[in-house]
């Protein structure tokens, strides 16, 4: 604090003083670094196996024949889903789904074999829990794989027995083929994905809601707001001391996440990274910008944290990931854009996964700058607003003093 309070009054007296407020606050320092950190450090071992295999299935199998096996050893070699047990009835399977033993159930009805070789259509039925939507839909999509397997080499080897050529029988089932090319994640690496995007929504958060925390403890009233206006030696060179910190933490941050994601579990980065890093520093100044406002407009600053925390929280399910934006309806596509968060996603996305040309890129990175230079500005009309007010209050307490 010594080599503080040698420096002049503006803006590197403040941005000293904030790392130093930094050493003396533990929940500030926790807030803005270790909390982001571990949670970065959970996440990264959550998805580093990258892609969910041999979800446990159960199966039922009431015919008992060579095709009803076959069926179960193709189910069980899709890398979605793995036969892990055998029932004897539905009670038995609802009862192990429930459990959590399981997460399907393959039934297999009597005459199965019978009625495919006599060419009626079988139902092969699968029960599977989709309130757990990541793992029931993969399970369903290995059934959805494997079964329509079983049943085409059925009617090629029907055709082939009646003297047809195999390329004859294959083309009458399927007269027009569909190749189907996956452009972007073909791999379907969850961490590709789902961890890149949980990522921007957790730092979102925890920017945000420390943004106002730290803006708070100098803004929450008009004396400490003087006190930051004198170490700044204007009221502009002080703000910008007391964010700019915080921003070379969060850089910091992110670039760990990064580090984890391009370098551990290999996240593909088709574009152009300096574009990425142009979005990542708008992103954390606007969220930053975005718990200063708060900080100024809400009073006390808990209840800023809250407001905070009631608007950002929820911010994963508004960004486009899990449910797409132009599903949603109009307010929750307007939540989801009012969050730097969604804009930085996108910007993010383009660059890694997709590779988009620099032109398409831009419309993103500049609803980013949209949100800082906005964000600012109301700040800084907030601000001047206090000033003046101070100084109105002032000149009536001396005018009120001479007249006396």
């Amino acid at each position: 604090m010594t080599g503080v309070g040698r420096i002049r009054p503006g803006f590197w007296l403040v941005f000293c003083r904030e790392f130093t407020w930094l050493r003396r606050r533990p929940f500030l320092l926790c807030l803005t670094t270790i909390v982001p950190l571990i949670l970065i450090g959970v996440l990264t071992l959550t998805f580093s196996a990258g892609l969910v295999t041999h979800l446990p299935i159960a199966v039922l199998d009431l015919d008992g024949t060579e095709l009803s096996r076959q069926v179960i050893r193709t189910v069980d070699a899709t890398p979605d889903s793995a036969v892990a047990m055998r029932v004897t009835d539905l009670a038995e399977g609802k009862h192990a789904i429930l459990s959590g033993k399981i997460y399907g159930l393959l039934l297999l009805p009597q005459n199965l074999e019978r009625d495919v070789f006599a060419g009626r259509r079988p139902e092969v039925v699968f029960f599977y829990n989709n309130q757990l939507m990541t793992p029931g839909s993969l399970a369903a999509r290995g059934i959805n794989n494997a079964v329509p397997a079983v049943e085409g080499a059925v009617k090629v080897s029907l055709r082939t027995s009646r003297g047809i050529a195999p390329e004859a029988a294959q083309q009458a089932i399927t007269p027009i083929p569909v190749q189907m090319q996956t452009l972007f994640n073909p791999t379907q690496n969850y961490a590709h994905f789902l961890l890149a995007s949980v990522l921007p929504a957790v730092l979102q958060i925890v920017i945000v809601l420390s943004s106002a925390y730290a803006a708070g403890l100098d803004t929450e009233t008009t004396h400490r707001l003087r006190i930051l206006r004198r170490l700044g030696h204007g009221l502009w060179p002080a703000m910008v001391g007391k964010i700019l910190p915080y921003t070379l933490l969060f850089l910091g941050v992110l670039g760990v996440a990064d580090a984890l994601l391009f370098g551990t579990l290999e996240l593909p980065l088709r574009g152009n990274p300096f574009l990425l890093l142009a979005a990542g520093t708008l992103f954390i100044l606007a969220c930053q910008f975005y718990g200063l406002v708060l900080a100024l407009f809400i009073k006390p600053v808990a209840s800023a944290i809250s407001l905070a925390t009631l608007i950002v929280s929820p911010a994963f399910g508004f960004m486009g990931i899990g449910f797409p934006r132009l599903g949603m309806n109009a307010f929750a596509y307007w939540w989801g854009a009012t969050l730097p968060g969604t804009w930085y996603l996108t910007a993010r996305v383009d660059q890694t996964v997709r590779g988009t040309p620099f032109d398409l890129s831009l419309h993103p990175i500049l609803v980013l700058l949209a949100f800082v230079i906005g964000l600012a500005l109301v700040a800084g009309v907030k601000l001047e607003f206090v000033r003046r007010e101070t100084e109105r209050h002032k000149r009536d307490v001396r005018a009120v003093g001479i007249g006396t």
